[in-house]
């Protein structure tokens, strides 16, 4: 037997729910014995590693292998990964480059088939999954989920095409992802009852439990933009086997700082449960998805963690597969060469192109919420100068646009609230789902300055505002940088730092825009091709008659 080792501490036995000091032996990347030793008051303690039961690996701007060199220094091990971000770019070839590079790198990353690829079909996106590649994908070991279903009216209403989906994820006996976001009562319980396995999308703890008592678990979601972790946490303590913690999106500033690391001390802070928590961080993911990831016991791979501490879990080691991967905070996997691939099209717009006739001052304004991916459909004044409707700065209604990258089209322009810039304007490749360009700002100068930068570079995040100008690229997929995730970090906190000089608000200013053109996300939302109301599911006017 090689790569033998010991690593003595505090265990805690998730299990039978207790701790106690042990001398955990590795062997070929696999625990080999489990001893219990003499206590001592200054050892750390041992437990498994953490699980994002959720997440979007793209949203992090980064590849996976740079993902996980910044994850494991929180204590995080595997993730539950829906690469829909890059196959709304780039199709399979997307989710191939996934797979691919986070096989180049010592973390479990765990992949989805992307179920809605194109999300709707009232947007432009650059790939399509279809039915005959979602079978592809599921026999492939690597992917181990039908990742969210977001057309909860198809499913609901048991469109064809959609059950067509979800009898392929049954066919491999693999678990199917919900994505049901204010769904209760009768209709919540004909999505359960399609075989949707999950939800991370509930915002109420009443939602939450309506949907658990339908047999789905939940993951409380809390990341760079939508955070529900208040309003959910308290579910553990009467459903702790079916909870789960994710982030959905985790910008790189972030993740820089921790993960799901901040979820488990957050919840013991409330008095919660340690053996309820982690549980829900390090175990029941990988009971739902039958992950092959460590849980301490004898015959695992040895994936685990030592942390100094119960209370803040400030992490010493982290290990995979018998490998020390993390140590007292700094990351111990190598960067890896990471190629290019991409789609987009778009040529430089002028500023004109995003002026917009006036039918009226009063407008349908998206109201953006901070910490929440929902958007209320509101009512507005704009400013009329010559016939045209512009921003209403002292409102704090702006002009909101989005720009079709993958072929050259006339942008779509509406208005919003709560973003708070009073002079330029920001803007972002990355636009879920589809990753058109999405933009906001005070004038159409600034708008067209901010949208050109990002087509000089074929995607990221730019900010200009009085002559300066600060754009961080993005060149795989307009979505993820090729660079040290640590230097990416760096450049995400300027680039943040200036949108909030500029005015915003916002906890996060990029990471809100990029949901703006969220079309399954009520309730009024702006694609390519118009403002849409997520409710009704159809396009509607930007003016009020």
């Amino acid at each position: 037997m090689t790569n033998c080792f010991s690593v003595e501490g505090k265990l805690i036995d998730i299990e039978i729910g207790e701790i106690y000091p042990a001398e955990v032996k590795v062997g070929d990347g696999k625990i080999i014995s489990i001893r219990k030793i003499q206590h001592n008051d200054q050892m750390p303690y041992i437990l498994p590693g953490f699980i994002d039961a959720h997440v979007h690996v793209e949203s992090s701007m980064l590849v996976p292998s740079e993902f996980a060199r910044l994850a494991v220094v929180h204590g995080t091990v595997a993730t539950i990964s829906d690469p829909h971000e890059i196959a709304n770019v780039c199709g399979m070839e997307g989710v191939n480059y996934m797979i691919e590079n986070g096989q180049k790198v010592p973390f479990k990353f765990y992949f989805g088939a992307p179920s809605c690829v194109p999300a709707t079909p009232f947007e432009t996106a650059g790939g399509e999954i279809t039915a005959a590649d979602i079978n592809k994908l599921l026999e492939r070991k690597e992917i181990v989920y039908l990742a969210e279903m977001m057309n909860w009216p198809g499913t609901v209403n048991r469109d064809p095409l959609v059950m067509e989906k979800i009898a392929l994820a049954k066919k491999y006996g693999k678990p199917v992802d919900g994505h049901a976001p204010g769904l209760m009562g009768e209709v919540a319980a004909k999505y359960a009852s399609a075989g949707i396995t999950t939800d991370h999308e509930c915002f109420t703890k009443e939602e939450a439990l309506d949907k658990i008592q339908l047999g789905m678990k939940i993951a409380i979601r809390e990341g760079s933009a939508a955070k529900n972790f208040e309003a959910l946490i308290d579910l553990i303590d009467d459903y702790p086997e079916m909870i789960m913690f994710c982030s959905d999106d985790k910008h790189p500033d972030n993740l820089a700082v921790s993960h799901i690391n901040e979820l488990v001390a957050r919840a013991l802070k409330k008095g919660k449960d340690l053996f309820d928590v982690l549980r829900a961080a390090c175990i029941t993911p990988v009971e739902h998805y039958r992950l092959d990831v460590g849980t301490l016991r004898i015959g695992d791979p040895a994936d685990f963690i030592v942390s100094e501490d119960i209370v803040d879990f400030k992490i010493k080691e982290t290990y995979i597969n018998g490998k020390l991967v993390s140590s007292n905070g700094k990351t111990l996997i190598n960067r890896v060469e990471n190629k290019i691939i991409n789609n987009f099209n778009a040529s430089e717009k002028s500023h004109d192109e995003f002026s917009v006739k006036s039918n009226g001052e009063r407008v349908r304004v998206i109201e953006a919420l901070d910490g929440q991916l929902i958007t209320p459909a509101v009512e507005g004044e704009i400013i009329l100068n010559d016939g045209f409707a512009e921003s209403n700065v002292e409102a704090d209604i702006l002009k909101i646009t989005v720009v079709n990258r993958y072929e050259n089209a006339a942008p779509a322009v509406a208005f919003i609230k709560n973003f708070g810039i009073k002079s330029g304007a920001i803007a972002s490749s990355v636009g879920h789902d589809s990753h058109n360009i999405i933009a906001v700002g005070v004038d159409d100068q600034s708008i067209a300055k901010a949208v050109n930068l990002l087509i000089k570079e074929k995607g990221g995040v730019a900010a200009v505002d009085n002559g300066e100008e600060m754009v961080l690229a993005l060149p795989i997929g307009g979505i993820m940088s090729a660079d040290d995730g640590y230097e990416v970090a760096k450049a995400y906190t300027k680039i943040d730092q200036m949108a909030k000089a500029m005015g915003s608000k916002l906890q996060s200013p990029f990471m809100t825009l990029s949901f703006m053109a969220l079309l399954v996300i009520p309730d009024l939302k702006l694609s390519d091709k118009g403002l849409f109301d997520g409710q009704k599911f159809e396009f509607v006017d930007v003016f009020l008659g």
